[in-house]
């Protein structure tokens, strides 16, 4: 599979890895109402690169197709989904997931435990409007954390069939959880874009029962 990502000079240096930083330095919560909030924490991982790289080459990407009204269509990225006893892809992904899962103990109460992939290949690949909802989400707060490697994106969000609130610009090696009733009482979409972006991998961080 190929990908034309262009990277930065200090991610493509010899022998650099993929390394976390810690989550709640440099982070900023935005409220979206009295129930709903959105945690943004810039540049969480670096050598964000050879993450990227090592995803495109190593996961089983899968491209689905759905049925829209009276025709089947091709689902407009392409994914993979890791369960909690799936070995995931990369070893940085078990650290994420173990940093996210301590940072949040006291307001979440349990870990994160599945991680679901969407690749992007270009801006005609794109999420629409939808919250997290199957499972026990659609009764309870919970927690949805995504890491964004490659291209930048726009991750657009909207109360309930509103209108667009607040639009996202999620770069590469950034995090972004959304919290609270978010997933109950908002919409999130990654929109088309007629921009000449490159390809973006994001990796969702959720907990037993939410989809």
């Amino acid at each position: 599979m190929t990908a034309v990502l262009q990277g930065s000079l200090f991610d493509t240096a010899t022998h650099a890895q993929p390394t976390l930083r810690s989550v709640g330095a440099g982070m900023t919560r935005v409220a979206l109402d009295t129930r709903s909030w959105v945690d943004v924490r810039p540049g969480w991982l670096s050598a964000a690169d050879v993450l990227f790289d090592h995803l495109v080459e190593h996961v089983p990407w899968r491209a689905e197709r759905r049925q829209m009204y009276e025709r089947v269509v091709d689902v407009p990225r392409l994914t993979c989904f890791y369960g909690p006893n799936d070995p995931l892809p990369h070893h940085c992904l078990d650290t994420a997931r173990e940093l996210l899962s301590r940072h949040y103990a006291d307001e979440l109460g349990e870990p994160f435990v599945t991680a679901g992939l969407c690749y992007y290949r270009t801006g005609a690949d794109s999420v629409a409007w939808h919250g997290d909802r199957i499972g026990r989400s659609r009764r309870e707060d919970t927690m949805v954390a995504i890491l964004s490697v490659g291209s930048p994106r726009t991750l657009a969000l909207r109360p309930n069939g509103g209108r667009t609130a607040y639009r996202l610009g999620l770069g590469h090696g950034d995090l972004v959880v959304m919290g609270g009733a978010c997933q109950r009482e908002w919409e999130h979409c990654v929109p088309k874009t007629s921009d000449a972006v490159g390809p973006r991998i994001s990796i969702q961080f959720r907990v037993a029962g939410v989809l």
